[in-house]
């Protein structure tokens, strides 16, 4: 057996185990799983032999077609050919060799995955009650989602109070209804005009809906195979239906405060909503070191032994919460039928950048996406063996979401990582799937190649804007100036991106196997707004969407009962790829038409600092960050690299110079701490602005051009560390 060293760490051969993962790992997650202990750390090591060179010589890869591009750049000008330019990628292999035509061959995958188009929630890991919440996000309240949120504007008479108000509730119930009429329509009328849904015969026969308006007549559904089933208890009922390959429930309850309001008695509308969640443990998440990480590991193991809790205060009562059970009805012919109340989780490791010294292979830090696939693949074990209180994948699949890969060899690279993890903890092939992240240029330019690597494993590609044009600008910084954020999203390689992305994954044979996501609702109170905006998402080919909240996936999820994406995705498949060379075009500010410069480097240095101050000095990894408007904005370290890497590229071609970035700063620093002053756990920056916090925001963008690819995790890691030495 490993022997302990003196410093709180337990050497086996070149390993050397911070104690606290050590004892996660042999005592709470390996126990059950039929996996050695000693089996699984040689295992582990025999994996760092093999892929640590070549994660090693992946990075450099990057480095050295960055100064490739760096250099072809200063020679050339702007603007440039761009065939010429195109030549230039190919000859380097920035462009990989065009693959042969395929179809992803994917197998045992989770109709949540596969074959259900739906909301998809993101949480980061380290923080229980989020991840709690997420994974109960499966089922919503429609009637709470409209009634709690701007969907209905707080005028006079509708506003929001600590009692049931009655003129609101009844604008919930219409705009309830109207919902309705439109996914499971009447032969006659309207569901406001029902005065009763009632069911025929008795639980021991066969049960017909039978729906009374309010003028005496009797209307049926549309569609009545819509209808498959009920929980009926006296005077209360459920009715459960599906439509587009989701549910949703009916609640009637005549003695309820809006259920009184209404003849019909609805009590609420209960729709299946985050189909899956991402529980994260990147971009979201703070973890800089050994502690960090035992606490991301734990709350993974409890979501796949089905066995995570969290007490929460409520006044002078203590909440225990935990996961949802399943939910259970009667079919109409009196069979028995159970849903899962539970989102299916999958997990995001980190990408091939970072290192961990919780584990150090001959006294060098590892990298942190080898040590994740070991370590919440072992703890998948409890799933695959059923050892849970629930199952997560009726498949015996686990999903995981590789973020931040560059290219078709990085893939190919967390592919070849996952066979051996197989290998090494008794798991059959392909039982680890990969969800790729398109959020990087050289992957964008390459998608197909790169899902050609995957083709056995994929289940999920997507786009995300902010990471994506934090590369865009990073790899181009020596191009010119870029535009501001605003006008970015307005140029030409955006729309060639987002189509190309579900151009590519249609062309590979996605549907009926994998999803094609698109990004995050970043405004998580404006309700309204993403309710009337992100139907967008579904009508462009995307099965699932980012959406900030399990409330937003409620209000979501109506947007695919009313759009099914199979057929959009057929006729998707028709049109022409979108353009690559739209997809190269690089979106400069060529002809001096930067808007509101001022305004928006405020508006940036904002931004960083009011994410920044909470992930160094708390370790909030995600929040609501209020820009200079007051709007809250859902923040992480995507955002944050969007920001820095524009602020960087204004300071290094003269737009900004370093005094106004100074400047600035320190302005926006005082409204950040004005914004937090009823957190009594914040720091302020200013008067004294050398904290370690604002050094830290500062260090993003005036070092921002030197940072591998543009990330922030680098610095991030290196300020929090030293501010946990500070407080410890």
């Amino acid at each position: 057996m490993p022997e302990a060293s003196k410093h709180t760490a337990i050497k086996h051969n070149k390993l050397e185990i911070n104690q606290d993962i050590f004892d996660l790992v042999v005592d709470e997650i390996i126990p059950q799983t039929g996996i050695n202990p000693d089996d699984f750390w040689n295992s582990f090591e025999q994996i760092l032999d093999d892929f640590m060179p070549r994660n090693k010589a992946l990075l450099e890869t990057r480095d050295t077609m960055q100064a490739q591009i760096d250099d072809w750049h200063k020679s050339h000008g702007e603007p440039h050919d761009p065939a010429e330019y195109e030549n230039f990628l190919r000859d380097i292999n920035y462009l990989s060799d065009p693959v042969d035509d395929f179809t992803i061959s994917t197998e045992n995958v989770d109709p949540e995955i596969s074959r259900i188009a739906g909301p998809q929630l993101v949480v980061p890991i380290n923080n229980a009650r989020f991840s709690l919440n997420a994974t109960n996000a499966r089922w919503g309240s429609l009637f709470d989602a409209y009634y709690g949120t701007d969907v209905i504007p707080e005028t006079e008479g509708l506003e929001i109070g600590k009692a049931f108000n009655p003129r609101r509730g009844k604008k919930v119930i219409e705009l309830a209804t109207d919902f309705l009429d439109k996914v499971i329509p009447l032969t006659e009328g309207s569901h406001k005009d029902v005065s009763a849904y009632t069911l025929l015969g008795d639980q021991h026969s066969q049960r017909n809906l039978q729906i009374y308006l309010q003028n005496g007549h009797i209307a049926e559904l549309k569609h009545p195979e819509k209808f498959i089933g009920y929980q009926d208890e006296g005077s209360t009922c459920s009715l459960l239906f599906k439509n587009n390959d989701l549910h949703l429930e009916i609640q009637i309850d005549p003695l309820s405060p809006i259920g009184k309001t209404t003849l019909a008695g609805l009590k609420d509308i209960i729709l299946e909503a985050a189909i899956t969640t991402i529980q994260d443990c990147e971009d979201s998440v703070t973890a800089v070191d050994a502690e960090d990480k035992a606490l991301v590991y734990r709350n993974w193991l409890g979501l796949m032994k089905g066995d995570l809790e969290v007490v929460v205060k409520k006044g002078d009562k203590q909440i225990t919460r935990s996961l949802n059970p399943d939910r259970h009805y009667k079919t109409p012919n009196g069979d028995t039928l159970s849903l899962s109340a539970r989102s299916l989780l999958m997990v995001r490791n980190v990408g091939h950048l970072m290192t961990s010294d919780a584990i150090l292979y001959n006294d060098e830090a590892i990298p942190e996406g080898i040590m994740d696939g070991m370590i919440t693949s072992l703890a998948f074990l409890h799933d695959y063996h059923g050892n849970g209180h629930f199952k997560n994948s009726a498949t015996n699949s686990l999903y995981i979401v590789k973020p931040k890969m560059h290219g078709p060899d990085e893939v190919r690279f967390s592919v070849d990582l996952f066979a051996r993890i197989e290998e090494a903890l008794k798991l059959p092939g392909n039982t680890l799937k990969i969800g790729i992240m398109d959020e990087e240029r050289r992957t964008s330019v390459n998608l197909r190649a790169c899902i050609n690597e995957a083709r056995e494993r994929l289940i999920f590609i997507n786009t995300g804007f902010l990471d994506r044009t934090g590369d865009e600008i990073h790899t181009s910084m020596e191009a010119g100036t870029f535009l501001n954020k605003d006008q970015i999203k307005k140029e030409p390689w955006i729309e060639a991106y987002e189509d190309r992305n579900v151009d590519v994954g249609l062309q590979c044979g996605l549907p009926g196997k994998a999803q094609i996501g698109k990004g995050m609702w970043a405004m998580p109170d404006l309700m309204a707004d993403m309710l009337q905006q992100k139907i967008q998402h579904p009508l462009a080919g995307a099965n699932c969407a980012w959406v900030p909240s399990p409330t937003a996936a409620t209000l979501h999820a109506t947007h695919y009962h009313q759009v099914y994406v199979p057929h959009i995705q057929q006729e998707l498949a028709r049109r022409p790829m979108a353009s690559l060379q739209k997809l190269l075009t690089i979106p400069l500010a060529l002809n001096n038409e930067l808007q509101d410069v001022q305004d928006c480097l405020d508006n940036n240095t904002q931004s960083i600092l009011g994410y920044v101050v909470r992930w160094i000095d708390q370790g909030i990894g995600c929040s609501k960050v209020p820009d200079t408007h007051h709007v809250n904005l859902m923040e992480d370290r995507a955002t944050l690299r969007i920001s820095s890497q524009l602020l960087a590229n204004w300071l290094y071609h003269d737009v900004i110079s370093e005094e106004q970035l100074l400047d600035s700063f320190r302005k926006m620093a005082k409204i950040v701490d004005k914004q937090n002053d009823r957190d009594p756990f914040y720091q302020p920056m200013a008067p004294d602005y050398n904290g370690i916090a604002f050094q830290a925001a500062v260090d993003l963008v005036t070092k921002g051009r030197q940072q591998p690819n543009g990330y922030t995790e680098p610095l991030l890691h290196a300020y929090r560390q030293k501010q946990k030495q500070n407080t410890h």
